[in-house]
């Protein structure tokens, strides 16, 4: 793809933002942040020397599965998935806070109610949560008690080579067009609320909205 030292150079430092988009990912497993960050410039390189952009489709669409390998190498070599202390110390309060939650309300708490009464992200809440499950061996024999586990189709990291690849075509749209998407699908504020926001009316910011979301799809095929 990228013919000569120079322009691989200038290239790759183009595109580091879809590394460190992974590699946030991944804070708070046990990693450190620049071990993740040089595990993913590996898989950028690779990504870089393997791309064929006469299969039309996008490099970043291409590249994140192959960053997200060679980040995902740190845990594999190094055994089962390390927990930090301060992610461990959250799950337990969620632990708390959830039995307090359930015994008032008598039901069990959304990650948005636990995360507002927590001060602290969803995000945050579910892979606290997350913690208190134990690992599942893949490989574990009849005779251990295990038997063959099916598993989604779809995973974590298709998943989030979705996102990755929505977050970089946004930042592609102009600023007015950003906002607009931000406040309609980030902030959920509805069309009215937003055409307030942009000095717009209700029906320019819904014309404004497919036309975006009709680029957006043209540019992730």
């Amino acid at each position: 793809m990228v013919k000569t030292p120079l322009e691989k150079d200038v290239f790759v430092r183009n595109n580091l933002g879809l590394v460190h988009s992974c590699a946030n990912r991944f804070r708070g497993r046990g990693a450190e942040y620049d071990d993740l960050f040089g595990a993913g410039c590996v898989g950028l390189l690779k990504a870089i020397d393997g791309f064929d952009e006469t299969r039309g489709i996008q490099f970043s669409t291409y590249a994140v599965p192959v960053i997200l390998g060679e980040i995902r190498r740190i845990f594999r070599d190094g055994g089962a998935v390390k927990v930090s202390r301060s992610l461990k110390e959250l799950s337990l309060k969620v632990t708390r806070e959830r039995e307090q939650f359930s015994k008032l309300q008598f039901r069990e708490p959304t990650a948005g109610e636990l995360a507002q009464r927590m001060g602290v992200s969803e995000e945050e809440i579910i892979e606290a949560m997350n913690v208190s499950i134990p690992p599942v061996s893949l490989t574990v024999g009849e005779e251990e008690g295990g038997g063959q586990f099916d598993l989604a189709a779809e995973g974590d990291d298709e998943r989030l080579c979705d996102l990755i690849s929505l977050e970089e075509v946004i930042k592609r749209l102009s600023p007015e067009d950003r906002r607009l998407i931000v406040l309609r699908y980030y902030k959920g504020k509805t069309q009215t609320e937003t055409a307030k926001a942009l000095g717009m009316t209700q029906v320019q910011v819904s014309r404004r909205e497919k036309k975006i979301l009709t680029g957006l799809r043209e540019k992730l095929r």
